[in-house]
């Protein structure tokens, strides 16, 4: 009885064996099944989550790249990530399929650091690379306005951006950024009711490492609104206008 118990469970594991080598080790079976599901995985802060899953679907439908219902070997991943890396709010995708037959998608967004009005609308990532506006989100990063070419935004305005990003006080304190036609860098601070003239781009650590020292040692002292200019742009000396 024993016996007879112990083959039963031998003939049956050895059909699920077999089972298993013909649906997942033969080849041609593997390349013979469908896709039966797509996952999508967004990768984002909080703050730059403008992309979704219901998004990307579509994009996939509408560039006839949805995996879902096709044969394994009618799915190009390379093909999937390229199309996907080709728009400007992506910065990479990994793709691969699963053995149970689900595709698997991963999406990298670009992080905006700067967005810039000046013509036309975009922003600038945290590489320095040239983004669009996505609809209905607005990342809160300072807005650069006034006569900016976009090499001037990615190679100028860019690393000084990054500068004040990486220094809490001036991250939190610059709102706008204007730049004049003669490219003097005019700043709107979100504390004290005053226009900053910086000068030149080329100066910005030197400017404002003296107009920090003019808040603590100047402003905290006759109060903070009251110059409508602080002018930054001649050396070793600060121009202010007072309100009338």
């Amino acid at each position: 009885m024993i016996k007879k118990i112990l083959f039963i469970l031998f003939a049956l594991l050895l059909t699920i064996y077999l089972a298993f080598v013909v649906i997942f080790l033969n080849p041609k079976a593997k390349a013979e099944e469908k896709c039966s599901n797509l996952s999508i995985d967004i990768v984002c802060s909080s703050e730059t989550s403008y992309l979704d899953e219901t998004q990307m679907k579509m994009f996939l439908n509408k560039t006839n790249l949805n995996p879902v219902g096709k044969k394994q070997s009618a799915i190009d991943v390379a093909s999937i990530e390229k199309t996907l890396e080709e728009n400007k709010l992506i910065k990479k995708a990994e793709v691969y399929k699963t053995v149970n037959g689900t595709v698997r998608i991963k999406i990298y967004q670009r992080t905006p650091v700067l967005r810039v009005i000046a013509g036309r609308d975009y922003y600038i990532d945290n590489e320095g690379e040239v983004m669009p506006v996505p609809a209905y989100f607005a990342a809160y990063v300072p807005v650069a306005t006034g006569n900016i070419k976009e090499e001037y935004a990615k190679k100028q305005l860019f690393p000084f951006v990054l500068f004040l990003q990486k220094n809490k006080f001036w991250n939190s304190q610059i709102e706008q950024i204007n730049i004049t036609p003669n490219l003097d860098v005019e700043l709107i601070p979100r504390v004290g009711n005053h226009q900053i003239i910086l000068g030149k781009i080329e100066n910005y650590e030197e400017n404002l490492d003296k107009l920090k020292l003019f808040y603590e040692k100047g402003l905290n002292k006759v109060g903070w609104n009251r110059y409508s200019i602080i002018n930054l742009k001649y050396k070793n000396q600060i121009v202010c206008t007072k309100r009338e």
